[in-house]
């Protein structure tokens, strides 16, 4: 048997859409002549006439709540025609199609999305004074795909009535008009010793869904500053924030 043929398995995935998953840990995106948002450092591998632009924050009023929060992820624009291939430290992928609707998403969770896709930076609600200022979230709207990154496979809680909590690390997307808030798990058991950990919990309350990852979140090493996705990825990321 050849060699080729003993990596038959491994083979680019081909398909009609834009955003093609090639398996649970690599994306690939079909460019032709479109510009897409993509977290910086996350490019793999790239084929045909294809370019790479940081792209700031969208305009100031988004520069200065990224400044002020620390939230959303540093993007790259990725533009031309031909096929980039995008992953995060071999993280799960998760592909979402909006049509004209709305979510929002953990900044550290999001990988990459479509160019007819809207973001801004938004505070989740209840939290001001609680933790030091507030807690933010990326908000996403419009029609296209969304791809999203998880450490390991992900569970979709529904929401009907009774409020649902989830650590705020694990909570990486959730739907449109839910009411979130935060609920403090302060006791002497927090306070004293080692206690839980949990000293926060998210609530979501209404009607809609949660998607939750089986991880309070990978902590990237200094040297992968931003989630780079390694190599010529990781170089391209210092390159383009420098």
């Amino acid at each position: 048997m050849s060699v080729e043929a003993s990596l038959k398995e491994f083979k680019e995935t081909e398909g009609k859409e834009s955003f093609q998953l090639q398996h649970s840990k690599c994306l690939k995106v079909e460019l032709s002549g479109e510009t897409i948002q993509a977290k910086l450092g996350t490019m793999v591998a790239y084929q045909g006439d294809v370019d790479f632009e940081h792209a700031g924050s969208g305009g100031l009023a988004r520069m200065a709540k990224k400044a002020m929060t620390g939230e959303g992820a540093t993007l790259m624009k990725i533009s031309g025609s031909g096929e980039v291939f995008l992953a995060d430290l071999a993280q799960d992928i998760q592909l979402l199609k909006l049509e004209k609707e709305a979510i929002t998403v953990n900044g550290a969770n999001l990988l990459a999305f479509d160019a007819d896709i809207d973001w801004d930076i938004k505070k989740v609600e209840g939290v001001s004074g609680m933790l030091g200022g507030g807690m933010y979230n990326t908000h996403l709207e419009g029609t296209g795909y969304v791809a999203l990154l998880s450490d390991g496979t992900p569970v979709l809680l529904n929401v009907d009535g009774e409020k649902t909590f989830a650590d705020p690390q694990a909570a990486i997307t959730w739907s449109d008009g839910l009411k979130t808030g935060v609920k403090a798990n302060v006791s002497m058991k927090n306070l004293i010793g080692r206690g839980s950990g949990e000293t926060f919990t998210m609530s979501f309350e209404g009607k809609g869904w949660v998607l939750i990852q089986p991880s309070e979140g990978r902590v990237a090493a200094p040297s992968q500053g931003g989630g780079a996705g390694g190599g010529a990825g990781g170089t391209l990321g210092k390159i383009l924030s420098g």
